[in-house]
C-alpha cells in the first residue's frame, strides 16, 4: 500500500458481480484569505437551494469524430450534492453518483465561486462508495 493509505476492509465477491460508484467525497483546501463569511454564506445558500442549474458543454463521441462543435445543455446539479461542509481551512463536498451522472469538480468550484488560485493545495478525492449493480 502507498504511504498514507489504509485498507479498512476487504470482501470477496463472485467473479460475475459488478460494482458502480454511488458517492464520492472531495476535499478543497482553501487559502486563508478566502475563508470568509461570503464563502460560508455561499455554502449555506447552495445547500438550501432546491435546484442549481449550470450550463454543461456536451461533447459526444460522434461530435469528436466528425470534428463538430459541442452543444450546451442546462443541467440541475443540486441532486448530485449530498453535503458541503466547512472544516477549518477545507471544504468537504460529498457527491452522489448515479446512472444519470454526477457533478464535476470544475462545477463544484464554479458553484462555490472559487478558482484554482484560491486553493492552497490540489483537490483530493478522499472517499468513493461502491454499490453492486
Amino acid at each position: 500500500m502507498p504511504e498514507g493509505c489504509e485498507l479498512l476492509s476487504v470482501n470477496v465477491v463472485r467473479a460475475n458481480m459488478s460494482f458502480q460508484p454511488c458517492s464520492a467525497a472531495y476535499v478543497l483546501t482553501v487559502r486563508k484569505e478566502y475563508l470568509n463569511d461570503e464563502l460560508k454564506a455561499t455554502i449555506k445558500r447552495l445547500m438550501a437551494s432546491e435546484s442549481l442549474s449550470l450550463e454543461r458543454r456536451i461533447i459526444s463521441k460522434k461530435s469528436r469524430i466528425e470534428n463538430r462543435e459541442s452543444r450546451i445543455k442546462n443541467i440541475d446539479v443540486r441532486g448530485f450534492l449530498k453535503s458541503i461542509e466547512l472544516d477549518r481551512n477545507s471544504i468537504i463536498v460529498e457527491c452522489k453518483i448515479s446512472s444519470g451522472g454526477s457533478i464535476r469538480v470544475d462545477e463544484i468550484l464554479k458553484l462555490l465561486q472559487l478558482d484554482m488560485e484560491k486553493l492552497a493545495s490540489p483537490i483530493r478525492r478522499t472517499n468513493v462508495q461502491w454499490q453492486q449493480t
